[in-house]
């Protein structure tokens, strides 16, 4: 496995402010995910708010799942070209663009484009972020630690946007909610313009390409790992809401649900992260049995979802999932800690970014199987997703001892 390498001594800020950048950064995407509502509550929007039904919602959420895609290549790719301060105030100000566009659409096929517009920009933070605790932090674990926090962020921010949101929502209609999301957009895009420094001229990467990147067999099954599993993390953001609409649970019931997954995350997050990495310079277990652990976690978690009906047992399945997000986190944290080069950090978190933007595909799937084979059909659907997700955990650890025995002077 390919080790993460330093940035050149010149590039690199005092340890102080490199951390205090870090910290900023982290806490900006938990700000941003917080007021993701434009994601979060655009399947109720489409089926409740402008009164599609459950079909076109899943189908808007699938079509969110297609920009998703798409925006992970174009962010990585320009973080490591231009840098991550060109790329986030580029970008995040293109995600409130969106947002604004998402509360004056009314028609299905106008909202079906935005949806595929939000997709693009609204989770490609993620790859600069990556890419400058990478540089900024020298140790494994310290970089996995940040890493892990980062997932946390994400996780935290998505179960507060739902609590904050339903409540929203209820009282003052879904389209205060993109505007308030386009509103934080624009203000981490002045965050990461005040904080990062503009890369130097003639500094940008142009080592690896995405082509070389998916060259690394580790990727690519670290990758088909995520897919799986996180079709049933997302579930709690995409398969939820299209439950509970079955049921006639309003949207305020989802955020009670999603309340319980925050307390969960806030509660279980710090602890499992000190047992997973600890407090020295390398991280304690090897990171591919904790990623099996939380696939596995995450699959349970999400089945037992499949069968509920009332607002306390989708409240406990939210909260079965964040043991499973948590170790996936710490675990994909510490991949991308280690195997990223220089200078390619930003492409080899858009492939696993990427990945789970392919994970929250299956919404439409997830909305016909309801409709054809009911909560079973469901239920299987996703335990298959996390089987398979375990299942090639094997031959990622197979690839690993390989790469590491072929490439001996690149040991992280």
């Amino acid at each position: 496995m390919a080790t993460h390498t330093t940035a050149a001594a010149t590039a690199v800020p005092p340890a102080r402010t490199a951390h205090s950048v870090v910290w900023i950064l982290i806490v900006s995407s938990l700000a941003v995910k917080a007021g993701g509502f434009g994601w979060d509550f655009l399947g109720f929007y489409v089926a409740d708010g402008t009164g599609h039904g459950t079909t076109a919602a899943g189908a808007a959420l699938t079509a969110f799942g297609i920009g998703w895609c798409l925006g992970q290549a174009s962010a990585g790719a320009l973080t490591d070209r231009f840098g991550q301060r060109t790329a986030l105030v580029a970008l995040m100000i293109l995600s409130a663009l969106a947002c604004l566009a998402l509360a004056v659409a009314t028609s299905l096929p106008a909202l079906l484009a935005v949806a595929v517009c939000l997709g693009v920009t609204m989770e490609a933070h993620r790859p600069a972020v990556s890419a400058a605790i990478n540089e900024a932090i020298p140790s494994e674990a310290g970089r996995t630690r940040a890493q892990g926090w980062l997932y946390f962020s994400a996780n935290a921010g998505i179960a507060i946007c739902g609590g904050v949101g339903g409540y929203l929502a209820q009282h003052h209609g879904y389209r205060v909610l993109f505007v308030v999301n386009a509103v934080v957009c624009l203000a981490f895009a002045l965050v990461a313009r005040r904080v990062l420094a503009p890369r130097a001229t003639g500094t940008g990467s142009e080592a690896l390409s995405y082509r070389q990147v998916l060259a690394d067999p580790t990727l690519r099954w670290i990758t088909v790992v995520a897919v799986c599993s996180m079709i049933c993390a997302w579930g709690l953001v995409s398969v939820l809401p299209l439950l509970m609409t079955s049921d006639a649970l309003p949207a305020s019931a989802y955020g009670l649900a999603m309340v319980a997954n925050t307390v969960a995350v806030l509660a279980l997050t710090p602890p499992l992260m000190r047992l997973l990495v600890g407090r020295g310079e390398t991280v304690r277990f090897p990171f591919v049995p904790v990623l099996a652990t939380g696939s596995a976690i995450l699959g349970v978690g999400i089945t037992i979802a499949a069968f509920q009906h009332t607002v306390l047992g989708y409240a406990i399945a939210a909260v079965v999932l964040v043991p499973g997000e948590v170790c996936y986190s710490v675990a994909v944290g510490a991949y991308i800690s280690t195997a990223a080069p220089a200078g390619a950090t930003g492409r080899y978190q858009a492939v696993i970014s990427g990945a789970t933007a392919l994970a929250s595909l299956p919404p439409l799937g997830i909305a016909l199987a309801l409709d054809a084979g009911g909560r079973p059909l469901v239920a299987g659907l996703l335990a298959a997703s996390a089987a398979l997700a375990v299942a090639a955990c094997y031959p990622l650890a197979r690839s690993l001892r390989t790469h590491t025995t072929a490439h001996p002077e690149k040991r992280s």
